[in-house]
């Protein structure tokens, strides 16, 4: 973890820190300076600024990788902050996101990351100024999260082509439009070795084979069609939603992503979807590459999916939909 800390100033009397630095019952911002176009020490002065321009208490610390990330919540959560901040992309709120579980602690985010799905589907603004208002005057409500194997996810989890792809593009590729030329490079470099698996899916009542080139579980459903596709409606829906697509081949895979765009998922025969509370996905192999929120790892097989209903209370606009009352 970088030893980069700065807090704001703050009303006299108000908001004492600790000997780490960390505010005690004040905020601890979290920041991924790998997030997004990079500018990691400006974006620590303009985040520390516009705390400081509310006289809010906010101490931001820098933390590169997931475990670095993990390690700087749970100190600010153990020192006793009652706000986490989290300031970077979607796997950025993920690894930062585990500190505030079962705690009175309420996730806050500044989407400073590439696509920042989570940020979206809340409502938080991409606005760097926005967003910190948000988390000064927004309301606290409630979300889902996922689990697979005691790992969270906060938007998706996935298996198969996906994991290969995003592996290639953090091999290969930078930030900002860098990030997405390799993402275009790894997904056809991918699609052209055509890998399919083999799965057995079970839900309560039911048991799907399939032969596929991937598998995604999200934190409830997505919408598949239309200018709108990839984001969700509701975290608070309380399920998983299972997508196995059928796709024999490389033809396939464009015609499918075609008509989900066109069609919508409900009118795709090529794609199923499976909405539970939860899931076991087996294959062949006993360990493989599982994406989870743009993150790859290596889980064992089977793969246990779970909804967490309402697990994480999260800082959002007062307009914001798709959240639950705590």
């Amino acid at each position: 973890m970088c030893g980069c800390s700065v807090t704001s100033a703050h009303p006299p009397g108000e908001g004492a820190t600790n000997d780490s630095g960390v505010s005690v019952g004040g905020i601890a911002v979290i920041l991924n300076p790998a997030s997004g176009s990079g500018g990691a020490e400006s974006a620590v002065q303009k985040i520390t600024e516009l705390f400081a321009a509310r006289s809010a208490e906010a101490t931001v610390t820098l933390a590169r990788g997931g475990k670095a990330l993990r390690q700087a919540a749970e100190a600010a959560v153990q020192a006793g902050c009652r706000t986490l901040v989290a300031g970077g992309g979607d796997g950025t709120v993920n690894a930062i996101a585990g500190a505030a579980l079962g705690r009175d602690v309420r996730l806050g985010v500044l989407p400073l990351g590439t696509l920042n799905h989570f940020a979206k589907d809340l409502g938080i603004p991409l606005d760097l100024t926005a967003a910190v208002g948000v988390v000064l005057d927004g309301r606290v409500e409630s979300a889902d999260l996922g689990e697979v194997n005691g790992r969270i996810f906060l938007n998706n989890s996935s298996i198969g082509v996906y994991p290969r792809i995003v592996e290639m593009r953090n091999r290969y590729g930078g930030s900002g439009r860098a990030k997405w030329v390799a993402a275009l490079w790894a997904t056809l470099a991918v699609l052209r070795r055509l890998p399919f698996l083999g799965v057995r899916i079970e839900t309560p009542g039911q048991a799907v084979l399939r032969r596929t080139p991937f598998v995604l579980v999200g934190n409830n459903e997505y919408r598949m069609a239309g200018l709108r596709a990839g984001s969700r409606e509701s975290l608070t829906g309380g399920r998983l939603a299972v997508y196995v697509m059928n796709a024999s081949g490389r033809p396939g895979l464009v015609r499918l992503a075609w008509q989900l765009f066109w069609r919508g998922a409900e009118r795709v025969r090529e794609l199923d979807l499976l909405l539970v509370q939860e899931a076991a996905v087996e294959t062949r192999r006993r360990r493989l590459q599982v994406a989870i929120d743009g993150e790859v790892i290596v889980l064992t097989s089977p793969l246990h999916y779970r909804s967490l209903p309402g697990a994480i209370r999260v800082t959002v606009p007062y307009d914001a939909v798709g959240t639950g009352p705590i």
